[in-house]
């Protein structure tokens, strides 16, 4: 005799699925899953997608060569668990009224960054074993007929050189400021737009370090060098956050002008005040970059061109259906968002 189980439409099968094994399973279950998996979707914006790309990609470097990677098994879980943690903690913001959920939701990025830097050191010579300096050391002398970094040194003074360190550290301020202007009044779709056009400056940053690993004058330039930078309170700060966190590559393109240019053009968008204020600074940021032998003038002029492009994909991302966080859509908002503040 032919037995037949029960179709998925059949009384005896209402309110359960079918497997492809033929098991039932509750279909209860399977709806919570799936709303679950909506939810965090729904929950997450142009920027966790992007940093979710460069994590894939990131993955995808440790698998295949993971004999070049120091603790590449371990460093790989810890990806999958920053994953998960950005997924846990946006579907949390969503569905929490709590002020330091949401205020954490929006500004872990911040050391994100830091983290993704630093774990840069080991990953530069995942692909190459050697450095690729040569290509931008001729570049420089070509543009500029002098190495500028050892050029430079003929200024030095340690009132200079703390001036320079000065400048040099106020990239971290271009990453607070205008978000925190933004968070603080509100504009939501600007905020994300900084955030979310800074993040594919920063990602570009270390896939181009990875991909072309170059050190830096620091050390292929040390034998030509014959002062030593030394100051005051600013170059001690600095030496000692070198001490603890320097990376021995990932300098081409800069991070510290990709980063800063972000911020340069967002501010000339939404906050004209901020970019005069601000642009002084970066110009002597980037002249800081050279002097304190931390980039060559290519690093410069890369960072540069990836900051305008981090920006210019950023604000094109934020236009598509879903990039604010909780799956809102900007289009009744793009044209306030995107138009210049002049009169602020």
């Amino acid at each position: 005799m032919k037995i037949s189980r029960p179709a998925p439409w059949d009384e005896r099968a209402r309110g359960r699925a079918i497997s492809w094994d033929g098991a039932c399973i509750p279909s209860t279950d399977s709806r919570l899953l799936s709303r679950w998996i909506d939810e965090i979707r729904s929950a997450c914006g142009a920027f966790e997608w992007v940093t979710f790309a460069y994590l894939a990609w990131l993955g995808a470097i440790l698998i295949r060569f993971h004999r070049n990677i120091p603790h590449a098994a371990a460093l790989l879980a810890v990806h999958i668990a920053i994953a998960a943690g950005i997924m846990g903690l946006a579907w949390s913001a969503a569905r929490s009224p709590s002020p330091i959920v949401r205020f954490a939701r929006c500004w872990y990025p911040l050391p994100l960054y830091i983290f993704s830097f630093e774990e840069l050191g080991g990953l530069v010579h995942a692909i190459f074993p050697g450095w690729f300096d040569r290509w931008l050391i001729a570049f420089d002398y070509t543009f500029a007929g002098v190495h500028p970094s050892i050029w430079l040194s003929r200024f030095a003074s340690p009132a200079l050189n703390d001036a320079m360190q000065f400048a040099y550290m106020t990239y971290f301020l271009y990453l607070v400021i205008l978000p925190a202007i933004l968070y603080a009044q509100r504009d939501r779709v600007e905020f994300w737009t900084v955030m979310t056009s800074t993040a594919v400056a920063h990602y570009s940053v270390y896939v181009i370090a990875v991909l072309l690993p170059v050190e830096s004058p620091y050390y292929s330039l040390a034998a030509l060098q014959t002062k030593t930078l030394n100051g005051s309170y600013c170059t001690a700060l600095i030496e000692f956050i070198e001490r603890f966190g320097r990376v021995h590559g990932a300098a081409f393109p800069s991070a510290h002008v990709a980063g800063s240019m972000v911020a340069i053009l967002a501010s000339w968008h939404y906050r004209r005040w901020l970019f005069w204020v601000c642009l002084p600074f970066f110009a002597g940021m980037c002249v800081s970059t050279v002097y304190g032998r931390y980039h060559y003038m290519a690093d410069v002029l890369g960072g540069l061109a990836v900051g305008m492009m981090g920006f210019s994909v950023g604000t094109r991302l934020m236009r598509r259906r879903g990039a604010l966080p909780g799956g809102q859509s900007v289009a009744s908002s793009a044209q306030r968002a995107f138009a210049p503040h002049a009169a602020d």
